[in-house]
C-alpha cells in the first residue's frame, strides 16, 4: 500500500495507530499533559495518544486545539503524526508551533475519504517527507 497524502505539516513518523471513530475536540477532551483521551463520551475514551500516529476523521472546536497540541507534544505525550481526513488548520497550526518552539517533528497529512477508510484498517504505518503513506 503506497498513498500520497495533502501535506499540512511537513515531516516523517512510523509507529502504530491509533484509529479514531470519531472527531475529537482537543480542548477539553484531551489532556496535553498525559497525552490520553479524556472526553467520556467518545468511544475512544482513555486511549493514549502518545507516539502513536493518530487516524482521525476531523478534529472539534477550534482555538484551544493548537495549544493542547503543541502542550502535548512539548511533554512527550503527543502524536508520532496525524492524518486526517478532514483538514484542519488548527491540528496543523499546533503541530506547526511545537515544530517552531520545542523542535518537534509531528507530521499532519489530509487523505480523501477513500483512502482514509484505508488507512483504518493499518495497525502500523509510516508518513514521508513527500506525504507518502505507507
Amino acid at each position: 500500500m503506497s498513498i500520497t497524502a495533502r501535506i499540512l505539516t511537513p515531516g516523517s513518523a512510523r509507529a502504530a495507530t491509533l484509529v479514531l471513530s470519531e472527531p475529537l475536540s482537543f480542548w477539553g477532551g484531551f489532556d496535553p499533559q498525559t497525552g490520553i483521551i479524556l472526553d467520556q463520551h467518545h468511544p475512544e475514551a482513555g486511549a493514549c495518544v502518545k507516539d502513536r500516529i493518530l487516524v482521525l476523521p476531523a478534529a472539534r472546536g477550534s482555538g484551544g486545539t493548537p495549544a493542547c497540541i503543541a502542550e502535548s507534544l512539548r511533554c512527550k505525550v503527543g502524536p508520532a503524526g496525524v492524518i486526517l481526513k478532514a483538514s484542519d488548520i488548527n491540528v496543523a497550526t499546533g503541530t506547526l508551533v511545537a515544530k517552531t518552539l520545542y523542535g518537534t517533528n509531528c507530521p499532519v497529512v489530509c487523505v480523501t475519504a477513500d483512502d482514509y477508510e484505508t488507512l483504518c484498517q493499518a495497525a502500523e504505518l509510516a508518513i514521508d517527507e513527500d506525504g507518502t503513506i505507507t
